[in-house]
């Protein structure tokens, strides 16, 4: 008996050791925090394989790195309009200080609809920097399904947004040239890269 439970002690070891991501641990069943990537047994963080959406505007260029662990159907349907060229020419056209700069409208103002809607993929939190999905109120739409296209980008932390949104990617390596957004300034061109 004593060897079976040395034998388990030992399995449990390197369960652990196998969840861990920069010397911190985290659970098989949880995806890391945005911007804690995962190490490989040199402990250089590992980037290739990553999406990331590539927002060109003439005040400089938004980088997003996508969550498709998190957001799949989001990250599919925001990488095939973009790299299709969809969002290329459209405006951002709400911009609130402290809260969100917002964009991807086919008419360029909060009512536009591209006519389809994407499933609620609700899992990641609103930090600041986060790029969300926007979707019509909960009285239309209880299923709190997406936009197709309309995008908005936090700019602080809106934890009041938490559970309602779909978060699929986070740009806060950028703030401050989404600070800069102005209503109507343009995405010059839009693309998904994996990196």
């Amino acid at each position: 008996m004593k060897r079976w439970g040395i034998i388990t002690l030992l399995l449990s070891i390197l369960v652990l050791a196998n969840c861990t991501a920069g010397g911190i641990y985290i659970p098989p069943t949880l995806t890391p925090l945005p911007g804690q990537a995962q190490t490989d047994s040199g402990g250089e963080s590992s980037t290739s394989g990553e999406k990331v959406a590539i927002i060109e505007t003439h005040r400089g260029t938004i980088r997003c790195q996508l969550r498709p662990d998190a957001a799949p159907k989001h990250v599919a349907n925001f990488e095939e309009l973009a790299n299709q060229g969809w969002y290329d020419g459209h405006t951002f056209f709400r911009v609130e200080p402290g809260f969100v700069i917002q964009g991807g409208s086919p008419t360029d103002n909060a009512t536009g609809d591209i006519g389809y809607t994407v499933e609620a993929e609700i899992q990641l939190p609103h930090n600041k920097g986060a790029l969300a999905a926007a979707r019509t109120s909960d009285q239309v739409n209880p299923e709190r399904r997406s936009s197709g296209s309309q995008f908005y980008i936090t700019l602080e932390a809106t934890p009041h947004l938490d559970g309602a949104y779909t978060v699929f990617g986070y740009c806060d390596q950028s703030m401050d040239v989404i600070r800069q957004i102005q209503i109507g300034d343009v995405m010059n061109r839009v693309r998904v890269e994996e990196q």
